[in-house]
């Protein structure tokens, strides 16, 4: 018993050191951490997550599904056609549409036709009424002759006016045809949606064979093209924070790790605003919406991998001159050198 007692006391003499010296170096460590992680005066930072604009190809006509050429989850490209609507009636009134413009110009055809053949019956009655003229004038033929010239002068050329007339109608009823082809052409075009931006597919909300409603949504993308961070700072930091401010984003998944940002917006309003600001405790709530874009060659940089959502932190620069920690300037991984998705 005198044994068991005396292993447990000599136990405990090299264990208690060995806790002391193992929490010591624990609370040591965490001040190193601390202190590395420590923010510089000028840098403010607020935690967030990985935005992107939402974009839905929409029907713009009450039409049906005829094919949808994309999956949720897939990228797409600006330009890339992502569904086809079923266009047969616009068809038809296409072909209705062109044949009301070829017959027009037929009858723009006639009626120039007309217009000529006027124009000469008007030169050959002014060249009798100037020989008509000059003969009475020579007392050889009677005023009569004279008036009768005239009048057939001045009868062609209203008649060639009434021809011109009818030329100018049948040249805007062409006109006005091949603006209806130009308009169902348009509807027809539209009923191919096509991505306008590079994204992701997030939804798919239809499918092949399904009636959607003018402005019925057949897709929602995500649109990589805006890729952002938003954060929230109270008044004293935002107060200094301009547009085009230096950041940095981070995320949770890669720690230790930042990509380069500016800031594109900071809110004018504040949120989480009491009623009253009367105190300092008051004012200090006033939080300020900061958003923080990364650069466009940057997202293309890491288009494969980019997911919204993700949470991080973000950094601004409250000061420029202010400088950026070393941690916070050690970048991704490059894409090549990164492990493939599963």
């Amino acid at each position: 018993m005198s044994n068991i007692n005396f292993n447990y006391k000599n136990a405990l003499k090299w264990i208690i050191p060995l806790v002391v010296i193992v929490a010591g170096a624990f609370l040591v460590y965490q001040y190193w951490q601390g202190k590395r992680l420590e923010l510089p005066k000028g840098i403010a930072s607020g935690n967030g997550r990985i935005e992107a604009k939402l974009v839905d190809a929409v029907a713009k006509d009450a039409l049906r599904v005829k094919e949808i050429l994309v999956d949720e989850g897939d990228l797409v490209k600006p330009g890339q056609v992502l569904v086809v609507l079923d266009t047969a009636t616009f068809e038809s009134q296409l072909n209705e549409a062109k044949l009301r413009v070829a017959t027009a110009q037929e009858r723009v055809a006639t009626a120039n036709f007309a217009v000529v053949r006027q124009k000469s019956v008007v030169e050959n009655a002014r060249v009798e009424f100037e020989r008509t003229r000059k003969l009475v004038e020579a007392n050889a033929l009677s005023q009569r002759e004279f008036d009768e010239r005239k009048t057939q002068w001045e009868t062609s050329t209203a008649a060639l006016a009434e021809e011109e007339a009818k030329l100018q109608t049948a040249r805007q009823e062409v006109e006005v045809a091949q603006a209806s082809v130009t308009t169902i052409q348009t509807r027809i075009d539209d009923a191919t949606l096509k991505s306008p931006v590079t994204g992701r597919v997030l939804y798919r909300l239809s499918e092949p064979g399904e009636m959607l409603a003018a402005g019925g949504k057949a897709l929602t993308l995500v649109n990589l093209e805006d890729v952002y961070m938003e954060i929230y700072l109270p008044s004293g930091e935002a107060a200094g924070l301009k547009v085009g401010a230096d950041a940095r984003i981070t995320v949770d998944f890669a720690p230790g790790r930042a990509a380069p940002a500016k800031v594109i917006f900071v809110s004018p309003e504040a949120q989480f605003t009491p009623k009253q600001v009367e105190t300092r405790s008051e004012r200090d709530k006033l939080m300020f919406r900061v958003k923080i874009q990364a650069p466009r060659e940057l997202v293309e940089k890491y288009i494969e991998r980019i997911k919204t959502g993700i949470r991080g932190v973000g950094y601004v620069k409250i000061k420029d001159s202010a400088v950026w920690p070393p941690w916070l300037e050690k970048r991704f991984v490059e894409p090549s050198k990164l492990p493939p998705q599963k």
